[in-house]
């Protein structure tokens, strides 16, 4: 197999040669069809997110076939379409596992930070944890890829904002608010996109997906906004955001990573503000979504690259220069 392996935090992702991997008990192999990149492969890359697993394959939105089951692995078959989220394990028998909360797991694994992702041709992964894809309509994996984290965590973020979050700011219009500004829409809620202060591009973008405003994030939206979902990873966005909602009104932070966020007045958070963050997901959310969008006419742009290219497609996203996300074809 080919993989692109990360060695060291800050440096190069190199391309590599390796053995096939060999399915252990309860896994299964994929041959990876499209891997999505994600901002939390930069995080990890760029040594955000401490102690990876290294050497390291990372990619944690993978489309791939079935190619060999391991031992005592039910429910799959090869040639079967399935997706590898960011959840890859979790220990089944902490506090949060017992209360179905397994994105809190005390001991979890995660695809492509603490085992191998899908920056290659195959992939092994818990058999238990992938999703299946026959369901979708949608034939091509790399408009599938990015379903798998900037898809399901925006929908969690979404669940988070609260079903009666009409009024709904979605702060950095980047993957995962390029698919939720379309699911909330389709919802019947009015999206508010802010965007880096001047990208015109972006703002069209984001207008052509369904949102009723666009602005940059230094912007007053033109109403009291419900909630707002905080996608870019920057901290000096959460009094900005507390500013724009209402009160009793939700400000959701859906990343893994930000900067450190500002003081700010006591009066931005009071009357009932809440400010909360998204974690992870479940397994319940990713079949909940996809079971959500199996119907939904969704527009996924992706911008393609060859598995060899990984490092300009993960210097591209740090750059912004992206409209969507960012896909990788072995």
């Amino acid at each position: 197999m080919k993989a692109m392996v990360l060695h060291a935090p800050g440096q190069p992702l190199r391309l590599e040669e390796r053995p096939d991997p060999v399915p252990g008990s309860g896994e299964v192999r994929l041959r990876v069809h499209a891997c999505a990149v994600c901002r939390t492969d930069l995080h990890v890359v760029h040594g955000e997110l401490p102690h990876p697993r290294l050497p390291l394959v990372p990619g944690h939105e993978i489309v791939g076939e079935v190619d060999a089951l391991g031992p005592g692995v039910t429910g799959w078959r090869p040639g079967q379409r399935a997706g590898v989220p960011w959840l890859g394990q979790t220990c089944g028998h902490c506090r949060y596992c017992g209360a179905g909360r397994e994105n809190l797991c005390d001991t979890p694994v995660f695809t492509g930070y603490t085992r191998d992702g899908g920056y290659a041709t195959h992939v092994v992964a818990a058999a238990d944890y992938c999703l299946p894809l026959d369901g979708l309509p949608e034939p091509d994996a790399a408009r599938i890829a990015p379903l798998l984290c900037a898809g399901l965590i925006g929908y969690r973020s979404l669940r988070a904002a609260g079903d009666d979050a009409m009024d709904l700011g979605l702060y950095g219009f980047g993957a995962a608010a390029h698919l939720l500004a379309q699911v909330a829409s389709h919802q019947g809620r009015r999206v508010h996109a802010f965007t880096r202060p001047g990208d015109r591009d972006g703002q069209a973008f984001a207008r052509s997906l369904g949102a009723v405003w666009a602005g940059g994030s230094d912007e007053r939206p033109p109403c009291e906004l419900d909630a707002a979902i905080l996608f870019a990873p920057v901290g000096e966005l959460v009094p900005l955001a507390l500013q724009a909602v209402r009160k009793g009104g939700r400000v959701v932070c859906g990343g893994i990573h930000m900067s450190d966020i500002p003081s700010f007045p006591y009066r931005l958070l009071w009357e009932e503000r809440e400010l909360v963050s998204v974690a992870n997901l479940t397994r319940a959310d990713g079949r909940d979504f996809l079971a959500a969008i199996a119907g939904m006419p969704l527009r996924v742009e992706v911008t393609r690259y060859q598995l060899e290219r990984a490092n300009e497609a993960l210097a591209d996203l740090a750059a912004g220069a992206l409209q969507g996300a960012a896909v990788l074809i072995p």
